[in-house]
């Protein structure tokens, strides 16, 4: 019995990782691995974290952060 073998064609998990890409609106990639339990709010602040600070963008008082949300299909 500890002997047993996967079945063939069937994926088993020898971590509990992935690897995750983050892709910006500027082809930017970030790339990530977590644990697959892992809240994908701990990522975000991650990726925020990496990215520039106002002063490296030359942000003013009262400048606004456009978010887009990615959207696919639609109805016509």
């Amino acid at each position: 019995m500890a002997d047993k073998k996967p079945k063939e064609g069937v994926k088993t998990r020898s971590n509990d990782h992935i690897n995750l890409k983050v892709a910006g609106q500027d082809d930017s990639v970030v790339q990530f691995k977590i644990k697959r339990h892992t809240p994908l709010s701990k990522l975000m602040k991650a990726y925020c974290e990496r990215q520039d600070t106002p002063a490296q963008l030359e942000m003013e008082d009262e400048d606004t952060i456009d978010v887009f949300q990615q959207q696919t299909g639609g109805v016509y």
